[in-house]
């Protein structure tokens, strides 16, 4: 049986299989750890409709000669969801008080908010926040945050290119948290960590479209080490900086923001720059 994806012939080697069912187990269990979706399939040229596939599972793959694939990729489906998303808020925006609720209540009853409340929940508890009207976030500053998140979406490479000069800045900023921490220098330290937290936000939602679309984090190197490694690394720095802060110890939390963080943050951001120049996956979106 031949196996194509999105019109491309799929490298998929078929063992115990016996049935169409457990091929598309199998593949659709491949496809949902980046977040892609099977959309639609074809058996022998035919496509098959929602309500016939049931009926398709038990056929047995050796009376197949072709199964064609569509696969909706993650991003296009993030950004689908975030275009709705978009659109609420900036009704929001020009809404009375009494017309809000209707607003909210329609949002609530989307597809997109259930993509959202599944596959970007730190997102869903912005949008709680500014729907309740929580901590001075508004639609307008939600719908900022939405439009940043759709330019990764669109373009990750561009956005990629033009972070670098944040990234240094951030970077250097880190290096000099000991002398901040030390010198009683609070508010521009705490400034600092909230401006390396929004960076390092930035690149792993970058690098998760790279995810989607094909990077393997267990082959793709990052100072030597697979990428599953360089980011569990990344993880414990952070986790160690935060017991740190808030357990007042101000001298190891400085030497981990300064010889931990900032040389990790570089380096991540430096592979994924390279990546924006070796990658063919990632073209914009249409």
């Amino acid at each position: 049986m031949e196996i194509s994806i999105n019109g491309l012939p799929a490298d998929i080697t078929l063992d115990t299989e016996k049935n169409l069912g457990e091929v598309l187990s199998g593949i659709e269990l491949w496809i949902s750890t980046s977040g892609n979706r099977i959309a639609g399939i074809s058996i022998d040229g035919r496509e098959i409709k929602s309500a016939e596939l049931t009926d398709v599972f038990d056929r047995e793959i050796r009376n197949i000669k072709k199964l064609e694939i569509d696969i909706t990729l993650w991003r296009e489906l993030a950004a689908e969801a975030l275009e709705v998303l978009l659109e609420t808020c900036i009704s929001l925006e020009k809404a009375s008080f009494e017309d809000r609720r209707t607003f909210v209540s329609a949002w609530e009853e989307t597809a997109a908010a259930r993509f959202v409340i599944s596959d970007m929940p730190e997102l869903n508890d912005l949008i709680g926040r500014c729907f309740r009207g929580e901590d001075n976030m508004t639609a307008g500053s939600l719908a900022v945050l939405i439009e940043e998140r759709l330019r990764e979406l669109s373009d990750p490479a561009r956005e990629i290119n033009n972070a670098e000069a944040l990234v240094k800045n951030i970077s250097e900023r880190m290096e000099e948290l000991p002398l901040d921490l030390q010198t009683g220098k609070d508010r521009r330290a705490a400034e600092t960590m909230q401006l390396f937290s929004g960076i390092g936000e930035k690149l792993f939602r970058i690098f998760f479209i790279y995810r989607s679309e094909g990077l393997s984090i267990d082959e793709y190197k990052i100072d030597d080490l697979s990428t599953r490694e360089f980011i569990d690394g990344f993880n414990a720095a952070l986790i160690e900086l935060s017991e740190a802060y808030k357990n007042q110890d101000i001298v190891l939390a400085g030497d981990i923001a300064e010889y931990e963080l900032s040389p990790k943050l570089s380096r991540f951001y430096t592979a994924l720059k390279e990546l924006t120049s070796t990658n063919q996956l990632l073209i914009p979106l249409s």
